[in-house]
């Protein structure tokens, strides 16, 4: 009887075995497919950063973030078989995370400049902005740079329309009231705490026309600028900043972009202003 048992426990012992080596066996030997089927379906996922509180570009209304950079870039994602995951900070903060890695690129109506071509790589415009001063529709007194020396002027922290400011008041004589954000500043000018506020025309024009605040633009932008999507400079998103300029010229040769420009702005900011050098 006991060498009936022992010779039991000694036949289930050998099929133990022989079931846990050939479970081992099979997910070393499928480990490459395996992972590989795995990572083929896993949804691939692209990081961007916006303020959520630039209307009309990246701006929430409830929970929904929406506007003409978050169609565009959502556009870009669903042709690519990307899903957008948003990371939303004040403008200094997303341009920070982009620097760092955090985030893949910015969709917040990054200009190009030569500064931040240092430090990224970016596609191929797809739109365009000039720098504009906005004031009270009673201030007759304010036409153009010149006419702010002395003054108080809001401009939001980071922004290129801040420096592009900067660089027209080599002698600091314009007193420059910087803001996390875009929020509260045109109330600031049409209430008088400031005199002035520079952004980009296009979003001020669709500002002005949604808020019903009494401002008009004053004069021409003081510059004009390319604006395009921003990318970390190495090989990973060097691949999808090229899968994103043949999109883009994609939706511009169908007429996309401009049918997402003209939703927003009753406008199309999509191809260089007729003055735009």
């Amino acid at each position: 009887m006991n060498k009936r048992k022992g010779l039991l426990a000694a036949a289930l012992a050998a099929m133990l075995f022989a079931l846990t080596a050939c479970g081992s066996g099979g997910e070393s030997g499928t480990g490459g497919a395996g992972s590989g089927s795995q990572g083929a379906s896993e949804e691939k996922v692209l990081r961007v950063g916006a303020t959520g509180q630039s209307y009309p570009f990246a701006y929430k209304e409830g929970d929904k973030l929406q506007g003409f950079d978050v169609e565009v870039v959502e556009t870009i994602a669903d042709k690519l078989g990307y899903k957008v995951e948003w990371h939303l900070a004040e403008f200094s903060g997303v341009m920070g995370q982009l620097e760092t890695g955090r985030i893949d690129t910015v969709s917040n109506q990054v200009a190009v400049t030569e500064q931040r071509k240092e430090k990224f790589h970016f596609t191929q415009p797809y739109a365009y902005a000039g720098t504009q001063i906005v004031v009270k529709n009673d201030n007759n007194d304010i036409h153009g740079v010149a006419d702010l020396k002395g003054k108080t002027v809001a401009a939001v922290l980071g922004s290129n329309h801040a420096k592009n400011l900067e660089k027209q008041d080599p002698n600091k004589e314009i007193n420059i009231k910087t803001y996390e954000s875009q929020e509260g500043t045109l109330n600031d000018v049409a209430y008088g705490r400031v005199d002035a506020y520079v952004n980009g025309r296009s979003v001020l024009l669709a500002q002005i026309e949604k808020s019903g605040l009494p401002l008009k633009l004053a004069g021409d932008p003081i510059t004009y600028e390319s604006v395009a999507f921003p990318f970390p400079k190495d090989e990973r998103h060097d691949k999808i900043r090229e899968e994103f300029d043949k999109v883009l010229s994609e939706l511009r040769e169908d007429g996309t972009l401009k049918k997402l420009s003209e939703k927003y702005f009753k406008d199309d900011v999509t191809v260089k202003m007729a003055n735009q050098p």
